[in-house]
């Protein structure tokens, strides 16, 4: 069984839905139990990243959520659910992650010529080889929603994706894997990822 991590942030009928699909057994939860005795662990997320950490420190979602990374079994973060694995984010001033990568999370520019948020189909190309693209193409198209980008401050990006700069859309360390686009809303090679995870 794959847990869904719910904390009143984030699209998880459309999570679920999705991996119901490819024909694995997900369920939305925010029981510290039944976190640690899923096979798979996800955190999605929409919305503010120092709001979304407030709903996991409320609902005592932190603690669980690392002791069930640090097991090694496969954890999956979508959008914000990748922002939320790092140090910190410079969203509505300064706001501290879950510190599970080290990096930080900072906005895109404003430019003239750059929309922000980022919204919309755009391709992520390969930086490093991972589990969670095979079968899918270099360069495949996903869809995403986010006007800040993670700034790792080690190796794990897998996919990047051009949007005014580059900036990495895809991570793997170990068990952790994370995209900055949205699987579930991503078709075919969206759900190829989640299968994939599955």
């Amino acid at each position: 069984m794959i847990a869904i991590t719910d904390y009143d942030m984030g699209n998880l009928r459309s999570v679920q839905k999705a991996f119901e699909r490819v024909g694995a057994h997900a369920e939305i939860t925010r029981d510290p139990a039944v976190i640690e005795s899923a096979d798979g662990l996800v955190l999605p997320g929409v919305g503010a990243f120092g709001v979304c950490m407030d709903h996991l420190r409320e609902y005592r979602l932190v603690d669980p959520i690392k002791s069930f990374i640090s097991t090694g079994r496969p954890f999956l973060g979508i959008c914000l659910g990748l922002q939320l694995l790092f140090e910190e984010s410079e969203e509505f001033g300064s706001s501290q992650g879950l510190g599970v990568i080290r990096g930080k999370v900072v906005r895109f520019p404003e430019t003239p010529d750059l929309k922000v948020p980022h919204m919309g189909w755009n391709n992520a190309s390969f930086a490093g080889k991972s589990a969670l693209f095979e079968g899918i193409d270099d360069g495949a198209y996903f869809y995403f929603v986010h006007s800040y980008y993670v700034v790792p401050e080690e190796g794990v990006a897998v996919t990047k994706t051009e949007y005014g700069l580059e900036f990495v859309s895809g991570i793997e360390k170990g068990n952790i894997f994370a995209t900055q686009f949205h699987p579930e809303k991503s078709q075919k090679a969206g759900l190829r990822i989640l299968k994939n995870f599955a």
